[in-house]
């Protein structure tokens, strides 16, 4: 044997990386290094967290009697806001449209949503930024987001919306502000918000208008004053401290809570907030019902989630854990056409691919949905995209109609905690559901009840 063929007393290996300084630290370290700026992006958290995908139906079998899918019905309908408004709003659905402003979306993706919604009779959100008069004309149910920026906000929109709704926090980013950067901020943008164009615009991370629960009460009372108590006050919080924040939501005089898990997605906020601050979705339901059951209003005041919310299964398990109702964002531009592989080549022009494109903030998105690049704009067809809004909310509700009789219920708010269980130690803690197999569920007096 020669010297050149003999075998290696070292076996060859691939390389091993670090699990602290892994590729993508390193590669964030040198940017950092590089820019002396913090990363800025959209898209929501990217960390494996646990989430509804770690809990399991459990279907009618001998103990419990299913529902005949062609011969007997599921209703779908849900009333949000009946604690003190004249005219609750009233939805096919319990799937509502989260608030992304005008401004961080074009004008045809918010006319977009409208039609989309209004077709599967369900509502959309304003955002940051005011209501546009495509949003309202197309939107047959319309919430208006009153944030701590006050961008756009006027009395007489107030009065044209059907609900209105307070945003203390987003699940992305709770105790921090939203960003509109300066290239988005066109002549009608800035109009909108009076302030200047072409300028970076900052929200609050908080309201100036109070200090506490105390000063929110007195807000909720001047709102339906304005809205001569017609219209629902909903009180937005980002998911940190649930029980408590639910329950300071409730006192102030709030009709219904949206709690907004940290998988909820943003427009611009800096990465290490989106991966650092806040908690899951699925770890803040049943703290908020806690804490609604506390003062027995759980029902009365109704709950709204929203934070990663994909798919039919996901709604029918947040109904279960006990919301009224469920909002998506991120979910809907996708279905409108964002992140599409057709645009696949700009995409990699920009630096990314399709489905992971989250600089939206920047303002040059192939699809025309998160721009306000006239020509990028017109790539977006409002009245195509709402055909396809509306055809994704209906398979929706379809398919968490699909579970629900599988569970023997006539109606998705009769879905419960009991027809669940989990996969991981994680998410029974969280969700507060058995372990699959078990009657464990971890953390839990068995002598408290929920």
């Amino acid at each position: 044997m020669t010297k050149k063929n003999k075998p290696s007393l070292t076996p060859k290996t691939e390389p091993i990386f670090s699990q602290t300084f892994t590729p993508e630290v390193n590669a964030e370290i040198r940017r950092a290094a590089a820019t002396g700026i913090y990363d800025i992006r959209g898209g929501g958290s990217k960390r494996r967290i646990p989430h509804f995908d770690d809990l399991l139906f459990l279907g009618a079998s001998m103990s419990r009697y299913p529902l005949e899918g062609y011969r007997e019905n599921c209703e779908t309908a849900v009333k949000l806001g009946t604690r003190n408004a004249e005219k609750p709003l009233e939805i096919d659905i319990p799937v509502t449209i989260a608030g992304m402003s005008f401004g961080a979306l074009s004008a045809n993706a918010k006319e977009a949503l409208g039609r989309g919604a209004s077709l599967a009779g369900t509502s959309t959100t304003t955002g940051d930024g005011g209501m546009t008069k495509e949003e309202r004309q197309h939107s047959n149910k319309l919430i208006y987001q009153y944030l701590p920026s006050r961008y756009g906000m006027n009395p007489d929109d107030l009065r044209k919306a059907d609900a209105i709704e307070i945003v203390v926090g987003q699940g992305a980013k709770p105790g921090g502000g939203g960003m509109l950067l300066g290239q988005k901020i066109n002549d009608r943008v800035a109009e909108m918000r009076n302030l200047p164009n072409g300028i970076d615009q900052r929200s609050a991370c908080r309201h100036p208008d109070w200090t506490g629960p105390d000063d929110l009460e007195i807000k909720i009372i001047e709102l339906r004053e304005i809205t001569q108590w017609k219209i629902p006050i909903f009180v937005k919080i980002g998911a940190t401290r649930p029980f408590y924040d639910t329950s300071l939501a409730i006192k102030a005089g709030a009709d219904a809570i949206v709690i907004d898990g940290m998988q909820g997605g943003t427009a611009a906020t800096q990465d290490i907030f989106i991966e650092h601050v806040g908690i899951p979705t699925l770890a803040c339901i049943r703290s908020s019902v806690e804490a609604l059951q506390e003062q027995n209003l759980h029902r009365q005041v109704q709950l709204i989630v929203s934070g990663g919310i994909r798919n039919g299964a996901d709604v029918a398990k947040a109904l279960a854990l006990g919301a009224d109702a469920v909002s998506i964002g991120t979910a809907a531009l996708i279905a409108l056409g964002d992140n599409d592989p057709k645009w696949e080549k700009e995409y990699k022009n920009l630096g990314t691919t399709a489905g992971a494109f989250d600089d939206w903030h920047e303002g040059n998105d192939p699809a025309g949905i998160t721009t306000q690049n006239p020509k990028l704009a017109k790539r977006l067809n409002p009245m195509d995209g709402g055909k396809r809004l509306s055809n994704y909310l209906k398979v929706l509700t379809l398919e968490a109609q699909t579970l629900a009789r599988a569970c023997g219920k006539s109606h998705l708010r009769n879905l419960e905690p009991e027809d669940l269980c989990a996969l991981t130690i994680e998410s029974a803690a969280m969700a507060r559901v058995p372990l699959a197999g078990t009657n464990w569920i971890p953390g839990l007096d068995p002598n408290k009840k929920f």
